[in-house]
């Protein structure tokens, strides 16, 4: 017996405009016949969002950006799967301003529902303003008038999700809208510093309301359980490894997370003999009486999400730290029945997050390096890693309280270089903490 086979494509890649030109056959055959043109469709966009209603396709907004202006739509297109055509609705009411990135989803009672979105407008010359709307919208079909859609605002109860760009969202069982992390931007005129998100959300359309995804976390006894089973393998790494730490400096990354949602990555070389620590689960699941979850995705915005029989599965995305853009390749799953915690399927790795610069130092380091041949080469090398950034040492017995104040100044500054100099005082400061505990750490 045949398999049939379907195919869902979602993308969220700009659409460049084309002129016209020849006819050419499309890769997309429907019914033994090839659509070559649709009069009467929507312009080339951007970040607008479609869902599948009944026997159509249901086209809302975006945006189209040329190197000379842009333009944010709130149209409205239908697509006709019988008969392969586009027509434009015009629905009454007051709808959605212009918007791109929004969510889109059709409710158990067939109606539409729209949330958020971002967009923005020009105040004055070369000076844009971003709008994170928070608003939400129903569209729904008149009975009996076939053609006639009627825009309704809608203000559901619960909690909300906080205004953010960037969301992203999938279906979750018993027809419920699952709302996942995103970004809120805060614009001033010339900067523009972004909180990335990580939390849940669900709307329930038949109640009209939103909650928060709560998640219950792991049962005490199966965490110290499974603490158990990972003291063996790192106890056998360290004894495998304390020779040649001992002979050798050891690099260690790690990345810290304050409170404002910033991720510094540190690294440094361990001279001392012995194992160094990684960011095992155990620190940062200290709130274990409080329940709290072993792991969870970072922060972030443009994620993917699909949900396959009640597990909520998450890849990618992207986050910023001052100047730094990191994109993901993270994997993790979330049972929606259970709510109890991430399980991590990929972990994320450190050293193909990391996003470097090379300095005008390497350039010129290089070009003399070529210069001076072979010998000077080998020089270069070794003078490099002589030059490995040697953070102020922690001395036997020494408190953070006291070395805090003692090597701040030297933090600060190193906070101020990766996160750029126009970074805001406070967000420096609290980077500068951050990353002075956790070398703190790592060498006590």
């Amino acid at each position: 017996m045949a398999k049939k086979c379907f195919y869902i494509m979602n993308s969220i890649s700009t659409t460049s405009g084309r002129t016209p030109g020849p006819r050419s056959k499309s890769p997309v055959h429907l019914r033994g016949a090839v659509l070559t043109r649709s009069p009467g469709g929507p312009s080339g966009r951007s970040g607008h969002r479609m869902v599948a209603w009944k026997r159509q396709l249901i086209l809302f907004g975006g945006f189209h950006e040329s190197t000379r202006d842009y333009i944010y739509y709130n149209d409205v297109y239908a697509f006709d799967l019988d008969t392969f055509t586009w027509s434009k609705l015009s629905p009454s009411g007051t709808g959605p301003t212009p918007r791109s990135g929004c969510q889109m989803s059709v409710t158990p009672q067939g109606s539409i529902v729209i949330y958020g979105g971002y967009s923005k407008q020009r105040v004055k010359k070369d000076v844009d303003k971003g709008t994170q709307h928070s608003d939400m919208f129903l569209l729904k079909s008149e009975e009996g008038r076939e053609g006639r859609w009627v825009w309704t605002r809608i203000n559901p109860s619960g909690t909300k999700p906080t205004p953010r760009s960037g969301f992203s969202v999938a279906m979750a069982p018993n027809s419920q809208t699952l709302l996942f992390g995103g970004v809120c931007d805060e614009e001033e005129e010339e900067s523009l510093e972004g909180d990335f998100l990580n939390d849940l959300y669900f709307y329930d359309a038949t109640k009209n309301r939103w909650f928060a995804g709560q998640l219950k976390g792991p049962k005490a006894e199966k965490r110290k359980r499974r603490r158990g089973t990972k003291a063996e393998p790192e106890g056998a790494n360290e004894q495998e490894c304390g020779e040649a730490s001992a002979q050798a400096p050891r690099e260690v990354v790690r990345e810290v997370v304050t409170e404002d949602g910033t991720v510094v990555t540190i690294k440094q070389m361990l001279t001392a003999p012995g194992p160094s620590k990684q960011p095992p689960p155990d620190e940062d699941d200290s709130p274990e009486e409080a329940g709290g979850p072993l792991v969870e995705p970072r922060p972030r915005s443009n994620a993917m999400l699909a949900v396959k029989h009640g597990r909520l599965y998450l890849f990618g995305g992207m986050f910023e730290a001052g100047e730094r853009q990191v994109t993901l390749s993270d994997f993790y799953c979330l049972d929606l029945h259970k709510m109890d915690q991430w399980t991590v399927l990929v972990e994320a790795d450190p050293e193909t997050q990391e996003w470097l610069e090379e300095t005008d130092s390497e350039d010129s380091d290089a070009a003399e390096g070529a210069e001076g041949g072979e010998e000077d080469e080998e020089d270069e090398d070794s003078s490099e890693e002589d030059q490995e950034p040697q953070h102020p040492l922690v001395t036997p017995g020494e408190q953070f309280a006291d070395y805090l104040p003692r090597t701040e100044q030297y933090w600060v500054r190193l906070a101020r270089d990766d996160a750029g100099s126009e970074a805001k005082e406070k967000r420096v400061l609290k980077v500068a903490h951050a990353m002075a505990k956790a070398f703190f750490d790592d060498s006590a």
